[in-house]
């Protein structure tokens, strides 16, 4: 039974009536611009053949439910209630529409199913907001557009679940095109849709997920957003993205140590992003692969959210011979990616096994992305 099939399944199991509709979203992988994109920077993730998938119906009173396949409860708000809290994971859906209220007509039913891995880096909760933004945009006649939308999700995550996230994954959750990637000018919020030629050259994008789970809502994250924030005041700039390399000077001049590498990774990111775009035009596959290697690095060493797992990730891709690899997503766990000959997935798989059992770590899961459309109605 494919997904769309399992939501309608499960929601007339739960609600015991068939769904208007059902909607769906991406989960994404990042190939670069980590946490740029709180600091109006750029961005370049894709959208993955990893969906969720939510089965929606109009109530005829403001009661908003949501049931999920992974855990039965029945979540319930009111429209007319003070912001949701303590909700768990149904915090981003019910989030969503109480951000939306605005736009409401009525209440909902809501079942959601979903094969993004959690906790793993790819945004499971972005896949989560923008299939739950585009269900009720379209039943509720809203007429967001999907920038719009995008917004809303990142509203959800920030004033809701409490996780200050910036638009990246709710941008690309909503905008992805297949094969291909979305760069984002997180300033203007100006998207263009890059070609990523992986596929002739019979590359993959492999990832690599530790099975060790992060949470943005929790410390490690706001930390940082909260030094850049420091870094650009005190640097007399509204955002980082003001600065360029040749700023680094008076940074390093200015700052205390731990702020100045803050501010570091996001400036050479910034232009990391951008130089990829130019190996991406090019078919610079060499230039391509040191680039995701520096970023790793920077994210490592300066802005310090790698942990031994995701190090050993890339070491072991570089080792069977991918072209490039690096951590993705926010860090502190979840996911490495790496671009490797599609004859060496099932190599990488087993180098990785072998390499996280003799460091005494959780077994990792591999697998291959594909770079796919963004939200869409199903049904």
């Amino acid at each position: 039974m494919n997904l769309t099939a399992n939501a309608q399944a499960g929601f007339l199991s739960s609600f015991g009536y068939a769904p208007t509709g059902v909607w769906s979203a991406p989960g994404r992988a990042n190939l670069i611009g980590e946490h740029t994109d709180y600091n109006n920077g750029f961005v370049l993730p894709f959208g993955i053949n990893f969906r969720t998938y939510a089965a929606v119906s109009l109530r005829t009173d403001r009661i908003c439910k949501v049931v999920s396949e992974i855990d039965s409860r029945v979540y319930e708000i009111s429209l007319d209630d003070p912001k949701p809290t303590g909700l768990d994971w149904a915090l981003y859906p019910l989030g969503v529409a109480w951000v939306m209220r605005d736009k409401a007509t009525s209440g909902f039913d809501c079942y959601i199913t979903s094969d993004v891995p959690i906790g793993a880096g790819l945004s499971s909760s972005a896949a989560i907001e923008s299939s739950m933004a585009s269900a009720l945009n379209e039943l509720w006649g809203a007429g967001l557009s999907r920038k719009e939308l995008a917004l809303i999700g990142q509203q959800a995550e920030n004033q809701v679940v409490g996780a200050p996230t910036g638009i990246m994954d709710q941008t690309a959750s909503m905008m992805a095109q297949n094969d291909a990637a979305v760069l984002i000018d997180c300033q203007s919020l100006e998207i263009t849709v890059v070609d990523l030629g992986l596929s002739k050259h019979d590359l993959v994008v492999a990832v690599i997920d530790t099975q060790v789970s992060h949470s943005h809502a929790h410390g490690g994250y706001g930390s940082r957003r909260t030094s850049c924030e420091v870094g650009a005041k005190e640097l007399g700039v509204s955002s980082l993205r003001e600065l360029s390399l040749s700023d680094l000077p008076r940074a390093q001049s200015q700052l205390d140590d731990e702020t100045f590498r803050r501010v570091r990774h996001i400036i050479t990111e910034n232009q990391r992003v951008l130089d990829t775009l130019i190996a991406l035009r090019e078919g610079h596959l060499a230039s391509l692969g040191r680039l995701l290697l520096e970023s790793h690095a920077s994210m490592r060493d300066d802005f310090e959210i790698s942990v031994a797992e995701l190090d050993l990730a890339v070491e072991t891709a570089m080792a069977t011979g991918a072209i490039g690899a690096r951590m993705t997503g926010g860090g502190f766990g979840g996911a490495a990616i790496a671009i490797i000959h599609k004859d060496k997935l099932a190599e990488l798989a087993n180098n990785c096994e072998l390499a996280f059992a003799k460091a005494g770590f959780k077994a990792p899961r591999v697998f291959s992305v594909t770079p796919s459309e963004g939200a869409k109605r199903e049904l």
